[in-house]
């Protein structure tokens, strides 16, 4: 089915069993197991609560980025729906589309379930818009069967000449080294906003963002796109990257049509979902190690990339949208999620119960992280991140020079501020 037609489905669905009492979850989980376990905790909700009706929808990733304005137009939007918070929320809040959930927060002890810094990513102003779920890293994944076979070493790769070096073998040796969804754009800006974390840190984004000096025009950005245009010069990708999307490359992963991929851990669901035999790489035959360190970086290798994702709510859902929250990310709801290997939850008590040897590894990274950036192209906001994915694309495909890249970045920075 066309996005097109899935929207008005999703609508009409939505309209025809309008009620008092019934909350409308919009969610974008491939995985069927992960999207079983969210309907058991609706339907548990229903039956705590006599005449509650949670009414789950789906849609793809980018169907749901691109449709997403439209929806929240309708008179019958969905009350519930995901976000990467960042500036792609505070957009969001000044639109006036997203409801102020801070009172039914404050009730009932619900904020301390939650640290501080996890609320803070859901908060503009000191209100409450959305709860975050999980927290995540991008790391780049490896299939240890291809590794052997190329003779390359995952944990021997800790600098950019490491994995230049083990793509050249991996081509050497018959492999395609790298796949990317590069239709989607945004598994592209992985590799340049990494970049840039690694040359300037923390304080290079900070000044940028505040408008010092040449901004995202500056020396940080533009040696993030040399450093990856050094990669994409190796060809490193596998054929037709640009025209395959996200979901398309979690499956040629999945399938060991490439060794390596950068991207976040929920990569484990994705290619379950995609992949031939509906498994893809198990985890005794999947590796990963942290983005590699660059020449002269003043960022620190621990410094992570990742995400603090989660859930929003509506203006004007009813309050029993709150409640629903409330009730998906209690502990013990979130203990099930941790163990099942669907995410790493951020309700206190639930990481515990993560047993996947990566997930708790990559809880571990973004626990001791000195500095975890949120994506790129969700803390720009909208306009700025779609023009950072953009030229990330562009960058691949050999369309723009390093200094074209981020002057972009730059220019529509200072438009949207």
């Amino acid at each position: 089915m066309k996005a097109s037609s899935l929207i008005v489905a999703v609508l009409l669905s939505w309209a025809a069993g309008a009620q008092a009492g019934t909350v409308r979850w919009l969610h974008i989980e491939q995985n069927p197991d992960a999207a079983a376990f969210y309907a058991d905790v609706a339907r548990r909700f229903e039956a705590a609560n006599p005449g509650t009706t949670v009414e789950m929808q789906f849609l793809e990733n980018e169907s749901f980025k691109k449709k997403l304005t439209t929806l929240l137009q309708s008179p019958d939007k969905p009350h519930i729906i995901y976000s990467w918070g960042g500036g792609v929320l505070r957009e969001q809040v000044k639109a006036g589309v997203i409801e102020d959930i801070t009172a039914a927060v404050d009730s009932g002890g619900w904020r301390d379930r939650l640290s501080p810094s996890a609320w803070g990513t859901y908060s503009v102003k000191g209100r409450v818009y959305g709860v975050p779920m999980n927290t995540s890293q991008v790391v780049f994944f490896y299939n240890k069967d291809l590794f052997a076979k190329a003779g390359v070493g995952g944990d021997a790769i800790k600098t950019w000449d490491d994995l230049l070096a083990a793509v050249k073998k991996l081509q050497a040796a018959g492999i395609t080294p790298i796949v990317a969804g590069g239709a989607d754009k945004w598994p592209l800006h992985f590799y340049w906003s990494h970049l840039a974390i690694r040359v300037g840190g923390r304080a290079a984004f900070e000044a940028a963002s505040a408008g010092e000096g040449q901004g995202f025009a500056g020396e940080t950005f533009v040696r993030a796109g040399e450093l990856f245009k050094q990669l994409v010069d190796l060809k490193p990708f596998q054929p037709g990257f640009l025209a395959a999307t996200w979901p398309q490359a979690a499956g040629q992963f999945g399938d060991g049509k490439g060794a390596m991929m950068l991207m976040g851990n929920w990569i484990s669901n994705a290619m379950a979902a995609n992949s031939a035999n509906k498994v893809g790489i198990p985890d005794d035959k999947l590796g990963w190690f942290a983005f590699p360190s660059v020449p002269g970086g003043r960022g620190a290798p621990e410094d992570t990339l990742g995400g603090m994702n989660g859930w929003l709510v509506t203006k004007g859902a009813p309050k029993e949208a709150a409640e629903f929250l409330r009730f998906f990310l209690d502990v013990q709801n979130q203990r099930i999620a941790g163990e099942r290997g669907f995410y790493i939850p951020v309700t206190k008590g639930a990481a515990e119960a993560v047993k996947r040897p990566m997930l708790k590894a990559v809880a571990g990274n973004v626990g001791r992280s000195p500095y975890h950036q949120l994506f790129y192209d969700q803390m720009l906001g909208p306009s700025v991140g779609a023009v950072v994915n953009d030229v990330s694309a562009d960058l691949a495909a050999g369309r723009v020079s390093p200094a074209e890249a981020a002057n972009k970045v730059h220019r529509a920075w200072q438009q949207a501020n």
